[in-house]
């Protein structure tokens, strides 16, 4: 007769699993027995401490809405979103660099002219993105969507503002690529800013006396078709929580230099009305095929 001791308990645990019909569910989930019992052993994980655990997980459920997924939020404070991305990733063959998706991707870019402004209505230095998508040989990509995202100049995303459901997305748009693999847009200079600390993930890195900032940044999720998606970042150089960003998310290559600039024309040919900043970054992307993953609670169209 099986005891259910602690010598015993593991293996009639994993044996559970035997008949699972997927293979790699099967292992998934043996997997994550064998983790997570020998966690619990090596710790001498008392009834408090694990009660203490169940009651996290749980206000991070509750935090969770259709604009803000704390459960992300907490893998990669954990480093697990990093660390993810990179065994999923080894061999990026001269592609550009990816990095963490974040829990502020809501999956509804609207396609937008090159040129805009997409922070027309922010306060903040005026700063002009150029870019442009390539092959691994540098062919350039026509008609791939770009979707990019930053935070404004107090460190909140659009999805953050109560304003959001009404007025809509700002400092977020979608760009389509034209012939030259090319497209531009107007912006303001992002700043470093605090992941959310009103939830369970950011009491827990005050509780342990982590910082909460991430060095400044726009997002970029590049989809070309028949190639694999690109979700990357581009920092801010010289930004001072560079080398500490908190959820591990900087990468040497993806650091660029953001010029000041007094022109009073900008790239496109269009006047300035003041100093302004230059962003410049080329992406390269790897043959592959799919459609980039969307955090669970958003969804990712074609035409969106």
């Amino acid at each position: 007769m099986t005891q259910f001791n602690e010598t015993e308990l593991t293996a009639a645990v994993i044996r559970s699993f035997d008949q699972t019909p997927d293979p790699r569910a099967k292992f998934l989930l043996q997997e994550l027995v064998k983790s997570l019992h020998d966690y619990v052993r090596r710790t001498d994980l008392t009834f408090e401490e694990w009660d203490q655990a169940i009651g996290f997980l749980t206000r991070t459920g509750q935090k969770c809405t259709d604009i803000r997924q704390e459960f992300i939020l907490l893998s990669d404070v954990l480093g697990v979103s990093m660390l993810v991305d990179a065994v999923n990733h080894r061999d990026r063959d001269g592609a550009t660099e990816t990095t963490v998706l974040g829990p502020f991707y809501v999956g509804e870019h609207k396609v937008t002219p090159h040129g805009t402004d997409i922070s027309a209505s922010l306060p903040g230095e005026r700063m002009f993105v150029q870019s442009r998508v390539t092959d691994l040989d540098g062919k350039p990509l026509a008609n791939v969507p770009v979707d990019i995202w930053h935070a404004d100049d107090d460190g909140f995303y659009d999805s953050q503002k109560p304003s959001y459901a009404t007025e809509g997305p700002s400092s977020r748009a979608r760009f389509i690529t034209d012939a030259d693999g090319r497209f531009f847009f107007r912006t303001i200079v992002p700043c470093s800013y605090p992941i959310p600390t009103d939830g369970p993930v950011g009491q827990m890195i005050t509780q342990t006396n982590r910082h909460p900032m991430r060095p400044a940044h726009v997002h970029f999720l590049v989809n070309a078709k028949g190639y694999e998606p690109l979700i990357t970042h581009v920092f801010v150089e010289g930004d001072k929580y560079i080398d500490s960003d908190v959820v591990f998310g900087v990468k040497d290559e993806l650091i660029a230099k953001v010029e000041r600039r007094t022109d009073p024309v900008m790239p496109d040919g269009q006047r300035s009305d003041g100093p302004w900043s230059l962003m410049t970054y080329e992406f390269h992307v790897k043959p592959g095929g799919g459609m980039a993953p969307a955090p669970l609670g958003t969804k990712v169209t074609e035409d969106a």
